[in-house]
This record gives structure tokens, sequence and C-alpha cells, in this order.
């Protein structure tokens, strides 16, 4: 049976109405023509024309059965793109539009039943991006969305999707559709997903995304239009499109409203002026994703860095055949360019005045980041903690008087603990999962609560940002740091030497000791191998005899084990089974620390994520290699979780 709105537009149309699609002449002469189409002006008001276009299109409701497993992770629903494209019509028929009208249900059920009217529709660019672009414009028009704004080329980073839904025409938009597998590879084969963000531009939390998934599992018929020509992704920004009498399509500018934020938190006029150093360059590899067009505008365009200072920075379906993940292993070129090992210690080869000042890298949505100096690569962990010890160095944070609120997640090592614990800085330690970040940062503005703004958080998975907007960042943590450099360079003459990366860093190990730090990746392992591990962990330790567990000679004492829960102090809510935590000390007494998780990002098997950490005070020992410094906590941990028998991989897919 039809909806109300559906029998409306019906009767109103008889569901066959004149295509009409307007263009402001500024943005060109000839806006698009859809296929077999015959536009001719109707009207000229001033500058802007109004096209009819003899075309019909039909408003229909297609039945469909629930498809078993749309389950969003942590950062939605991420699957194989034959999942998505429905190459098999029996099981997977309508993937696109069951997701999609399952989302659409349980926005207007949040929304005291009233269809949402403005939603944003953006990707990051990947193979499947433009067709999965037109098939959920035509859902969202059928239901009844009034505005849909999708950025010109259909290509959007995350963060800018955040931007915009928060600040375009006064925060006009309640929700972001974001086309999305992150860090996942793209092309036939890889890896396809879509994310929802909710007004305030933060990821949609657990209650949404739970009450999706039931939907899921019931729906028995989606909403959409059949006959229609495809939208003109590459059209000028203000040429809109009209999908049904009620519903329009309007092309924007991706950069205009993320790029604001960004000059809100950041001195531009002093970054231009210390981009002329001819002792200070960059290098940002934007990992043929999202990013790179952004990079190219705000690095190149608006601070006059040259253009030589990007790589792959065009966007790729198939990103370049590269796994989009900005870090040590998969960002290979990069971390070369910089004097790096592939361990992430200095390639003592390299002529440290010959490198780059300033290295940067954004996965395939643009919201990860890694950051390394000449010879030094700098963890996000530390990168964090960094960050946060130098806010006077930052206008968002300086303006403010600092941070007044942090955060990492549990993952994360410690050491943004210890600079805010220095700083007197509310500290907390929340879920992987950027939506935990999203109540924090939110306190006030959506809860009514203490305000902890200006908020900096962050995650080990290269992730960092700041309440500018509600997603992790990667352009915004290279501009943070050419921020800090600025400012521990603000009294280095011309042709000194300039206070580089490697100095802060180790000035700021000196200061706090170092936690040295890295994760072990176990990829695609078969999951009842991998759940089966997990179970031992909670039976033998979390819920064991600790002092039955022999020693081996290694020094390495197992002192304690937990499963990581967590109740949000702002809204209340409880979140259990967050990743078991084995916690040691050391054979000097030091604390250390190991984790095992399994990730929600993957699309096929499941994840074992394993961080390793340990503190040391030494600063003699601050040089070591981390990978070096932490193997003999990894052998330790690996051998008492029996991992290597239990899944049958003697060893990791990555080690970052």
């Amino acid at each position: 049976m039809k909806s109300d709105f559906l029998a409306a537009v019906s009767a109103a149309a008889a569901f066959s109405y004149p295509w009409m699609v307007s263009c402001t002449e500024a943005f060109g002469p000839t806006p698009f023509l859809p296929r077999g189409g015959n536009l001719s002006p109707t009207n000229n008001n001033g500058n802007n024309w109004d096209y009819q276009l003899a075309a019909s299109a039909t408003l229909t409701e297609v039945p469909t059965t629930p498809i078993p497993g749309m389950k969003p992770g942590t950062s939605g629903l991420r699957k194989k793109v034959e999942v998505w494209q429905g190459k098999d019509d029996t099981a997977n028929k309508y993937y696109v539009e069951n997701f999609i009208q399952s989302l659409l249900d349980t926005a207007q059920a949040n929304n005291g039943g009233e269809m949402l009217q403005t939603i944003i529709v953006a990707g990051d660019g990947r193979y499947f991006n433009d067709q999965a672009i037109q098939i959920i414009c035509r859902v969202l028009a059928a239901n009844g969305v009034e505005n849909i704004w999708v950025p010109q080329g259909g290509i959007m980073s995350t963060p800018a999707v955040s931007a915009a839904i928060r600040t375009r025409d006064g925060g006009a938009a309640q929700g972001g559709i974001i086309l999305t597998a992150s860090h996942n590879p793209g092309g036939p084969g890889e890896d396809f997903g879509i994310k929802y963000n909710e007004g305030y531009g933060q990821p949609a939390g657990e209650e949404f995304t739970d009450a999706l998934y039931e939907r899921s599992m019931k729906i028995s018929s989606f909403k959409t239009i059949e006959g229609s020509p495809d939208i003109d992704l590459n059209a000028a920004p203000g040429t809109t499109f009209s999908l049904t009498p009620t519903s329009t399509v309007t092309i924007i500018d991706p950069f205009a409203e993320y790029l604001e934020v960004l000059k809100s938190c950041f001195d531009f006029d002093a970054m231009k002026d210390f981009a002329k150093r001819p002792d200070f360059s960059i290098v940002f590899d934007g990992m043929h994703g999202a990013g790179g067009p952004f990079a190219r505008r705000i690095l190149v365009e608006e601070l006059g860095f040259p253009k030589e200072s990007l790589m792959r920075c065009n966007p790729r379906p198939d990103f370049g055949k590269c796994h989009p993940d900005p870090n040590l292993t998969y960002a290979a070129e990069l971390v070369k360019k910089m004097g790096l090992k592939p361990d992430g210690s200095a390639d003592e080869s390299a002529t440290v005045e010959d490198l780059p000042t300033l290295g940067a890298a954004n996965d395939g949505d643009g919201d990860r980041n890694l950051i390394a100096g000449a010879g030094c690569f700098v963890t996000p962990s530390d990168s964090l903690a960094m960050i946060c010890d130098n806010w006077k160095a930052i206008p968002h944070f300086a303006r403010a008087g600092g941070p007044k609120g942090v955060a990492r997640s549990m993952p994360s090592s410690a050491a943004l603990d210890v600079v805010a614990e220095a700083l007197n800085i509310p500290f907390f330690s929340t879920p992987t999962g950027w939506k935990f970040f999203g109540n924090l940062m939110g306190s006030k503005e959506q809860f009514g609560k203490r305000d902890y703004t200006p908020f900096l958080c962050g995650e080990e998975s290269f992730g960092t940002g700041s309440d500018h907007i509600r997603e992790k960042d990667g352009l915004w943590a290279m501009l943070a740091w050419i921020s800090i450099l600025m400012d521990v360079n603000k009294d280095t003459p011309p042709g000194q030497p300039l206070v580089s990366v490697r100095d802060v860093v180790e000035k700021h190990w000196e200061k706090y000791g170092r936690h040295f730090y890295c994760r072990y990746d176990y990829e695609a392992v078969e999951s009842d191998a991998a759940n089966k591990m997990m179970d031992l962990i909670r039976d033998q330790f979390v819920n064991g005899d600790l002092s039955t567990i022999p020693d081996d000679g290694s020094g390495i004492k197992l002192v304690g084990a937990e499963e990581f829960s967590y109740t949000d102090p702002v809204d209340g809510s409880t979140t259990s089974k967050q990743g078991l935590v084995l916690s040691f000390v050391d054979g000097n007494g030091e604390p250390a620390r190991v984790v095992f998780r399994l990730s929600g990002t993957g699309s096929a098997g499941a994840t074992i994520r394993m961080y390793l950490e340990r503190y040391e005070q030494d600063t003699s020992k601050h040089g070591e290699s981390a990978p070096v410094a932490l193997k003999s906590l990894a052998d330790r941990a690996i051998g008492l979780v029996q991992l290597v028998e239990l899944t049958g991989r003697d060893s990791p897919s990555v080690i970052t």
C-alpha cells in the first residue's frame, strides 16, 4: 500500500511530471541534459534560467525481503562491493535500497514521525560511488526528502561532510549519508560502505544503528523513482535537479564550509608566511582518496605550498590499487620520503637536511592521518598528547585558555593521560568509535550539560580531531602540527636550523617519559578461531586465577586482566565488551599492557588487533624503535593467549 506521500504525489502528478532543471548563468551557459531529453528555457528571472525537459518518471513502492547481515559497525556498514551492487539477484538484490530505506525509516521514527527535509549524500570516490549516489537520491526523493545536497563530482571527505551538516545554510541539514569504507581498499572485489551522520554532524550512535538493523530485518518494501535519468554529478555548484514536485537535488561546493571551519581553528595568514620559508617544506600523501582535492584546495591554493608538495591527490575508484590506510605499511612511499625505515625508525643513510620538514597522509575518506618529521615517525597516540601539550600554538584552543576536555580511545596509549593530568584537563577513556567522542563534544550543545569545548580527542588508529566538527580530521591534524612548528620556531631567525618535529618529540619524551606503542593486525582471521581466542582470554585471565600462571623467563609478569566497559558520562548509556586488557609489569618494574580487540571495520572474516604499550622513563632508551622495544612483550602475550595455535597465524598482517 502506498504511503500518504506517494498517494499525494500520485494524485497531483499522475506519477508523470516534467523534469525541471534550474541553472545559474554564472556557473556556465549550458545545464546538464539528461539522456534522450529536449531542453528548452521556460523562464528567465534575472540570471536564473528554468529549463523544462519532456520526460516522465514513476514513483513506486517495490516489494522486497530482509537481507541478513545489515548490522553497522563502529563506522557504518561495510561489505564487498559486489554485495552492494546486488550481483547475486537472489540474496542481495536491492541491497542499497533496503539499507537506505531502513535508514530513512529509522531517522523518520527518531524525528517524531516526520521525514527529514535536508540530507547530504557524498562519498570518498571509491568504486560504485557514483552509481550508489544515483540509487540513494531516488530513494530519498521517493520518501519525501525535500532537499538533497550532493557535492560536485560526488566526492567529499568525511570531515567536510560533518562541517557542511553543521554549518551550511545555518546547519539546515538533518543528516548525511557518506559512501565510504574508510581505510579499506576499493575497486572490484574490494570494499564499499555506507555510514550515517546525524544532525550535529556526528556518526550515528548505537541506539540508531541498532534500530536500523532491526528495521532491516522487517522491511517489506522500499520507495524509489523508476525511469528517471541520472543526475549530472559534475554539474556546476548551484545546479538543481527536481526529482519530484517536492524533492530537489542541489549540487554544492564540497570545500566551502570545511574551509571556513578550518580558518576558525588556525591562523591561515601566519601559515602563509611560514610556508614561504625556504627551510620549511611539507609533503602530503592523499592516497588517491577524497582528502586529496581538499589538500590541494587548502595547502596549495590557500596556504601557498608548492603543488609538488602533494602526492597521490587525485581520487581514483580503486585508490590506484593501493590500500588507503595511512600507516607505516601502506604509506610506504611517504615513509621513505621522510627518511624512515618500514618500522618507523630513522634511516641512517638519509640526509636529514634533504628531507621534508613535515609529512602527512590521509586515508580513503580523509579523516585519518599519519604524521612524520624528517627521520621521525610520530605515533598517533604521541601526536595527540603533543598537540595537547602545545595547545597554545593552536588558536582554537588558545582563545579559550586551552582545551576544556580531552579523550582517547581505550586502546590508545596513555601518553595523553599524563599530559591531561599535568595540565589539569578533564580526561576520558572511551570505547573505539568517534560517536563516543561526539557525546562529550556535544555535552552542552545537545544535552545541556557541562561544556567540554574546545575539545581534543583521538584514536590510535590514526584519528585526531577537535570539536570544530564531529569527526576525526586528517588535514586538521597536519595543520595542528604546522602550527606547533610555527610556534616553536617563532624565534628561529632565517639561516638558523629550524626546531624540527624530532626536537618536539624528544623534548616531550624527556618531560613526560615515552610510551612505547605499536599495533599488530591479524587480518581476515577465521571468525570462529578469533572468537575462541577471545573466549580463552576471558576464561583464563579475566575470570581466572592469575597466580597460577607460570613465569616464562622474560621477567614480564601478568598482574591484571579486565574486559573494558564504558558508562557514558553524558547520556548514561553503557557499552560493554569493548576490549580485553592484560596488564603487566616488566623486568624494570615499569607498567605495560596488551589489549585485544576484534575490529568492526573489516568486510570479511575477523581482524584481531593486538595493542602493545610499555612505559619508559629512562631517556637513554627513548631512541629505540617501538617494534624492537615491544617484541618481548608481544611474544609473552601471544604465548599466553595461544594466538598461533588457535588461529594458525604465526605473524601479523601489519605492524604499525
